[in-house]
């Protein structure tokens, strides 16, 4: 219980750290200068780009510049991350958005190489438009200061989704080196053959006629003449919401692989549902992965699972 407590402390610690430095960029600043600084003439079409009459009246009325609420498809192809700014009133998540439109991420990450349609202006600015409506109607006295609090907050939940994706990726690695070094201080590896030294190295020949393949879907497999024998997924992504989106990816996988072919997989975090899921393809078993990189036994009862009762090989190293 002690080890669980102190690795979400350290989980915490590490993810508001990054979210601090993240917001700290307030990259909603730079993209607000740009459309104070947009000259072109525009034109709102109210009924065409979905803002009510009332929400236009009440901005109109507090002397806000609309296009500082309100999103117009010529803004946004002129400036793709003006996106932020606009999602950010609208308190929409960078996902949801993504969802119902795409390209949205890469309009805000990638600004200056982005591409955007007429048609998915349109349909961006109409969704944010009806939700920023929704919400000032709804809303006792709307400023822009409330807008602009929306926008901090938003800039926290996408920072924070963002940061457990990043974290989730840096203990697949980890699981990736610590496997990696397993072998070789094991002596498992037949040869020189393969870079031992890095994960980006590989494939590497093991004793037994054993080849142990890093890469993507799966991210972890075990070859012997020429066919799959053991496959490993790792998902270190700790976010509960996005566990039916990994389902997924793992399920893909695994229906993959072939007949006889033993399934494991290596979580961050693993659903009821996920789990139940997983059985219909007949995964051998599933391991957190906080506990694997943070308690030496749960390791080495993962090595044994994988080498001594999957691939039947170096039984007395793993012990």
């Amino acid at each position: 219980m002690r080890d669980s407590a102190e690795n979400r402390t350290r989980d915490a610690i590490a993810r508001t750290v990054r979210m601090a430095k993240r917001i700290a960029t307030r990259d909603d600043l730079r993209v607000r200068d740009k459309i104070e600084n947009f000259r072109a003439p525009i034109r709102y079409d109210k009924r065409n780009l979905c803002i009510a009459r009332d929400a236009w009246r009440h901005v109109k009325e507090a002397g806000i510049k609309r296009r500082r609420v309100f999103a117009h498809p010529e803004v946004i192809k002129a400036i793709p991350d003006a996106s932020l700014h606009y999602r950010g009133i609208a308190l929409l998540s960078l996902k949801r958005v993504q969802e119902i439109a795409g390209s949205v991420m890469s309009w805000e990450s990638k600004p200056d190489t982005a591409r955007v349609s007429d048609e998915k202006a349109l349909r961006v600015c109409r969704l944010y438009n009806t939700v920023i409506s929704s919400i000032i109607l709804n809303s006792a006295d709307w400023t822009l200061d409330n807008g602009y609090r929306n926008i901090v907050a938003t800039l926290g939940i996408t920072a924070d989704g963002s940061i457990r994706n990043v974290i989730g990726r840096e203990a697949e690695t980890a699981v990736k080196e610590r496997l990696l070094d397993w072998v070789h201080t094991r002596r498992l590896l037949a040869d020189a053959a393969g870079d031992s030294s890095n994960i980006g190295g590989g494939p590497w020949r093991l004793i037994a006629g054993v080849r142990m393949i890093y890469g993507s879907e799966p991210d972890i497999a075990f070859e012997k003449d020429g066919e799959l024998v053991v496959v490993i997924e790792v998902k270190g992504g700790k976010d509960p919401a996005g566990a039916l989106e990994r389902l997924g990816a793992i399920k893909k996988t695994f229906d993959e692989a072939p007949t006889g072919c033993k399934k494991f997989l290596v979580a961050g975090v693993v659903t009821q549902t996920m789990r139940a899921r997983l059985r219909e393809v007949h995964m051998e078993a599933d391991f957190d992965i906080a506990r694997l990189l943070d308690d030496g036994a749960a390791w080495t009862g993962f090595m044994n699972e994988i080498f001594h009762h999957a691939l039947r090989i170096a039984g007395e190293a793993a012990g």
